[in-house]
């Protein structure tokens, strides 16, 4: 049963640190109005993870049945930023590539389908290298995880010698993959804005899409204002409506209808230093801007 027919789905990037973990990632979501919520196993900058704890994996379903259902298929989780499948370094790669496993594994683990993984940097190297190195080091991740867990390549920015800058590169690293039921795409409206395509139009912007992969393998979207002008490459989060994509434009992105049923995460910055999720998420449902009270 898809639950998520013909319900816009947003939420946001909440925490995974206290004892209760999950349970507390799920009450966060609730209190935000969310329905579907993105979350790290671990903290982002580095590798150090704790066994998860399945009881309370349990405790957090038994929340979601409760409280909203929809939760239950729509939790996205996000790779470590320190994996670089595209290094030169072999030992770099390596590296990654044996913590994505864990990744893939742990994701499964709290009941998600979706991972979005940055794909990588080229650093000094050529930048088909590392495509290349990224596609072989995601083929073996995918064949050595035993389970049904989608790897969602995100759009980056532009920043530094990021891989998967345009549709070009990540259809690239998409296409390589072996088993297409494990790869997908995760779309940033803050990172495409910044690597200098014009997103005022989401069918535009989807109709290019798809000149190199069928838009079924979108899979996550991240919704996010941006603090600089198209082109910047800087990757620098906004709240929505106070950044330089503006509300209207991102309410579009929400209401798409080929984008329905696709979970829409904010990862967007704390204001006053707390985060205003659930006034976003009001504002974009209703697709009415008002300030956060």
């Amino acid at each position: 049963m898809n639950l998520n027919k013909n319900k816009l789905l947003l939420g946001s990037h909440v925490g995974f640190k206290s004892k209760k973990y999950l349970v507390d990632s799920v009450n966060e979501t609730l209190s935000y109005n969310g329905n579907c919520f993105m979350i790290f196993t671990g903290p982002p900058q580095n590798f150090i993870r704790k066994e998860i704890d399945l009881n309370l994996v349990n405790e957090a379903k038994k929340i979601m049945e409760e409280k909203n259902p929809l939760l239950l298929e729509n939790i996205v989780v996000h790779a470590p930023y320190l994996i670089n499948l595209g290094s030169p370094k072999e030992s770099t790669r390596k590296l990654g590539l044996n913590q994505l496993i864990v990744e893939i594994n742990r994701t499964y683990q709290v009941g998600s389908k979706l991972l979005v993984l940055h794909p990588g940097s080229a650093l000094d190297s050529n930048r088909d290298d590392a495509i290349n190195h990224i596609i072989n080091n995601l083929n073996v991740a995918l064949s050595k995880t035993n389970n049904d867990v989608i790897v969602c390549i995100e759009t980056m920015a532009g920043k530094g010698s990021e891989v998967g800058i345009n549709f070009s590169e990540i259809s690239k690293i998409v296409l390589g993959i072996k088993d297409k039921s494990r790869i997908g795409v995760c779309l940033d409206t803050c990172h495409i804005h910044e690597s200098g395509i014009d997103i005022s139009n989401p069918d535009v912007v989807l109709k290019e899409f798809s000149k190199y992969l069928d838009i079924s393998f979108i899979k996550v979207i991240h919704l996010n204002d941006s603090k600089n002008e198209k082109g910047a490459r800087k990757d620098r989060h906004d709240n929505i409506g106070y950044g330089k994509i503006g509300f209207d434009v991102l309410v579009k992105w929400a209401h798409n209808k080929q984008l329905a049923n696709i979970p829409k995460i904010l990862e967007t910055p704390y204001r006053d230093e707390k985060p205003i999720y659930k006034q976003e998420i009001e504002n974009l449902n209703l697709k009415v801007w008002k300030e956060n009270e």
